[in-house]
């Protein structure tokens, strides 16, 4: 290429015009490469959340009629698996391929997989897919009635998920590209204004999450509800094109974009880094006054004896000191993954005649919408009014502050979903309960208005704003800079395990012996177990949590505040 901003880095084929306003804005000349990143990610959040919105339902119903437990599993363990192949993704992408082939090579594994959607859910090759359906088994009186433990002479069969292999062969493939996409989009798109120094990249990230959430009403407002009311069939074939178009969009980006090859494998170096340290049997001696006292990883270095150049050791040390905070995140994404995935069954209107036809279904992926409504209206005024006002006055949070408040607001929102449950459970018991209709299997709802689950997708909301977005900023500029996709993808690494670990809290709550999600006599409804204790659990973890990542990040800071006070020491001594 012509023009070159960094070493290595490419500059957009089409530039901007020569002249400049008196205050040039921070995306001024890259506002076209920063609108296809964003539209491409709205496009493939449109696809990511027409799998995800309605998945237990459309497992749930026919012909598959998995388990509630079963078909809740199912959205957690792909997330999980999205997020753990997220460092694989920003591994490859610093080593091999560079962000941008990355995630064009990604985008079509997606495709696959979104591919296999439409086929099951018609009628027609859905048999030819997953083979011929298995019939019910009988099950004893003792298993359809009772919570309690059963007598020994008394096994209650199951049945094996229908369609189940094809249905995670689909959810892997897509998982693959969604967690090869996760870790280097952002990074990529941060990387089409980071020249123009820290406010672009956080006013990007800003509006990066808007786009995310914007493409989230989208699919949630409209998809879903093709889903459940026309056809699950025609609501997975709209995602399908938008992931084909965001693709095609991407593309024709490359006149656009600022690309950076390859430049080597960050992890190989890491791990030399830290095998020649542990390693080695001598401690590192000070060689200087002015340094700080050495640790085990400056043994490494060249000026210490080792064989490593200092730099790459402190890029080591940088990184050791963000896996903390990372792990301190877990039980965060546990309780948020958990209380996105987890809707409580109830009435659609305020009415005294359920018996009467309603003409308007509400979907229930609806109330997820309620989230990402109030992020898409927030972030503009947080952008454009807050954020400005509190950086002239010096009081601009820094990520880890916004992190611990959004921890705060997601453990409200577990809170208010165990206390909304609880009354659910008051009015199951002295009113009953009615047949509610969604995606063609019947629940066994309350009569409670669906809008008293909002104040806790609002909750949740809120939580994002400062902890989602603030996360992203932290692991973009806290990591080394040949290392921010790797470090990209262990931010999304570390979300899936919190995924995995409420997939696993879930089995743990639905075995018979604890009672709270174990009712097998149908295929979903909850109204003999007790929903409520876990999310108070949920709550709790959080609670603790909150306090360990203040400790964690209170350190952090002071870490990060003392290397920087070296380096100006040696900077002006040198």
């Amino acid at each position: 290429m012509a023009e070159h901003r960094d070493a290595d880095e490419g500059s957009p084929l089409l530039s901007s015009g020569s002249t400049a306003p008196a205050v040039p804005s921070v995306f001024e000349g890259r506002r076209l490469a920063c609108a296809a990143v964003l539209l491409a990610e709205s496009l493939e959040r449109i696809a990511f959340y027409g799998i995800t919105s309605n998945l237990v339902i459309f497992l749930n119903g026919s012909p598959f009629y998995w388990e509630g437990t079963q078909a809740s599993q199912a959205p957690l363990m792909f997330m999980g698996i999205t997020y753990l192949i997220s460092p694989f993704g920003g591994w490859l992408a610093d080593a091999y391929l560079g962000k941008f082939w990355t995630i064009a090579g990604s985008l079509v594994f997606y495709f696959l997989g979104m591919l296999f959607f439409p086929l099951i859910a018609n009628e027609d090759t859905v048999g030819n897919l997953c083979g011929e359906q298995m019939a019910f088994p009988v099950q004893p009186a003792e298993c359809l009635y009772s919570n309690s433990t059963l007598p020994g002479n008394v096994t209650c069969n199951t049945r094996t998920p229908y369609c189940r292999p094809v249905v995670y062969v689909g959810l892997i493939l897509i998982a693959l590209g969604v967690g090869t996409v996760k870790s280097n989009i952002t990074p990529f798109g941060a990387d089409q204004v980071k020249d123009r120094g820290p406010e672009a990249t956080r006013r990007f990230f800003n509006w990066f999450y808007w786009c995310i959430n914007l493409g989230a009403i989208v699919s949630l407002g409209g998809v879903a509800y093709i889903q459940q009311i026309p056809s699950f069939e025609l609501g997975y074939i709209i995602p399908t094109v938008c992931l084909g178009v965001s693709f095609l969009v991407f593309l024709l980006g490359r006149t656009v974009f600022i690309t950076k090859p390859a430049d080597g494998s960050a992890f190989t170096e890491m791990f030399q880094i830290l095998g020649f340290a542990c390693c080695s049997s001598k401690m590192p001696k000070e060689a200087s006054l002015l340094r700080p006292k050495p640790t085990l990883l400056d043994g490494a270095k060249a000026s210490y004896g080792g064989k490593f150049p200092e730099e790459k050791v402190e890029e080591v040390k940088a990184l050791l000191k963000i896996l903390p905070v990372f792990f301190a995140l877990i039980p965060y994404w546990t309780v948020y993954f958990q209380s996105l995935h987890l809707r409580i069954p109830g009435y659609e209107f305020n009415s005294s005649a359920p018996s009467q036809p309603m003409k308007f279904h509400f979907p229930t992926a609806w109330l997820t919408m309620f989230d990402a409504v109030l992020i898409l209206m927030l972030i503009p005024l947080k952008d454009k009014v807050v954020d400005p006002v509190l950086k002239r006055r010096g009081l601009l949070p820094s990520p880890l502050k916004r992190i611990a408040v959004g921890m705060f607001f997601v453990m409200c929102s577990a809170v208010a979903a165990g206390i909304l449950e609880t009354k659910r459970l008051e009015i199951f018991k002295a009113n009953g309960t009615f047949d509610q209709m969604l995606g063609n299997v019947i629940y066994h709802a309350a009569d409670l208005p669906i809008w008293w689950q909002v104040p806790q997708y609002v909750l949740i909301g809120i939580s994002e704003i400062f902890a989602s977005i603030a996360g992203l900023e932290f692991a973009y500029s806290a990591a080394p800079k040949s290392m921010q996709s790797a470090i990209m993808g262990l931010f999304f690494f570390f979300s899936g395990i919190g995924s995995f670990v409420g997939s696993g809290l879930l089995a743990i709550v639905s075995l018979k012996s604890i009672g709270w999600m174990s009712s097998h006599k149908d295929f979903g409804n909850i109204n003999d177990c007790y929903l409520h204790y876990y999310f108070f659990l949920l709550a709790g973890i959080q609670g603790v949590t909150l306090l360990v990542f203040i400790i964690v990040s209170v350190k952090y800071d002071k870490q990060r505040g003392r290397a920087g006070s070296y380096r100006k020491r040696g900077l002006s001594t040198s």
